[in-house]
């Protein structure tokens, strides 16, 4: 297979820059992400990883001898378009993607592309706290870049062995997470830039490790004394392991999804045995709590239409469980 070649495949002196470039802009955003003294590291490292893919993918096309210029015909001749200062106006990344001849695979493709469009929202509007709503969706992007660049030009060009896994101050417990998933902060316009984009994916698109990875941290002890540990430990998925992991283990995700219309609510609460609650009753409730104001984290308006988070879901279960006689 690709990913075993053993030597570097050759590639000409314009595509080996383009490489070397992609390459160190790749490492560059990893060691920003990692770097714990900043707090606007997401920011950096989507604009960083744009970048990186963006030149993996015109030394690709420049390899394959596909024209990754603008340019407009007049009769037979290629007219090249020009920027501002006179440079030649290369393919932007969505472009690249978009080719037919794009070597990225499709839910690869779907992780840039919300990048892409995460990067249009940051760009004009100040950002706070989205790093750990978007680990999972940033590593897959790592993980399919070095997959590809190795698969294209040989192993030796992966960045794997340059990165390690950054070391954390503190142990995260049970209550620990369920706070990171409720966390108030993140904004307005990314959350609903999320929410859009989420939904307009099947399942298998959201699940799949190359649009976003999710892992298990599993605390881990040697097995004899002076054996080498490991701090993370990568379990096959549907393996017996993995079915046998006990629940006090945590899964650390995204708390994007799931979202419930009113009526799924409503619906959701009678099949818990709350068989008299309706849907009057879930108006006046969020009514009387204020739920749909901002920084609650009870839900999100996209477009027009209001979503529940699973939270909001657990409130009303509350609510019914407390007026257990009107609503049985």
């Amino acid at each position: 297979m690709a990913l075993k070649a053993k030597r570097v495949r050759k590639v000409g002196s314009v595509a080996s820059e383009l490489i070397k470039k992609s390459r160190e802009a790749a490492l560059a955003s990893v060691q920003i992400f990692n770097n714990p003294a900043l707090t606007f590291k997401s920011e950096i490292f989507i604009v960083l990883m744009i970048i990186s893919w963006t030149y993996l993918l015109h030394a690709y096309y420049r390899k394959k001898g596909i024209e990754y210029r603008y340019f407009n015909m007049e009769g037979a001749r290629k007219r090249f378009q020009k920027t501002v200062k006179g440079a030649a106006k290369h393919w932007e990344l969505e472009k690249c993607l978009n080719h037919n001849e794009s070597p990225v695979d499709l839910n690869a493709a779907k992780n840039l592309r919300f990048l892409i469009g995460l990067r249009h929202e940051i760009e004009h509007q100040m950002t706070s706290r989205i790093d750990q709503f978007l680990s999972a969706r940033f590593q897959a992007c790592c993980l399919n870049y070095n997959e590809l660049i190795k698969s294209l030009f040989g192993a030796d060009y992966g960045i794997d062995k340059h990165l390690s896994f950054s070391l954390q101050f503190s142990s995260l417990n049970k209550e620990q997470v369920d706070k990171l998933s409720h966390a108030q902060g993140l904004p307005e316009n990314i959350r609903a830039y999320i929410t859009e984009f989420d939904l307009a994916l099947t399942d298998e698109e959201f699940n799949d490790p190359k649009f976003s990875y999710r892992v298990f941290f599993v605390p881990k002890t040697a097995n004899h004394k002076g054996q080498a540990d490991q701090v993370i430990e990568f379990i096959k998925p549907g393996s017996d392991m993995a079915e046998g992991i006990n629940t006090k283990y945590i899964q650390i995700k995204e708390t994007e999804r799931p979202k419930f219309l009113p009526s799924r609510i409503v619906k959701l609460v009678k099949e818990a045995g709350f068989e008299k609650f309706n849907m009057m009753h879930h108006t006046l409730l969020w009514q009387s709590l204020n739920a749909k104001t901002q920084g609650k984290g009870f839900g999100v308006l996209v477009g027009t239409t209001w979503y529940w988070y699973e939270i909001w879901l657990e409130k009303v279960l509350e609510h019914c469980k407390s007026r257990d006689v009107e609503f049985r």
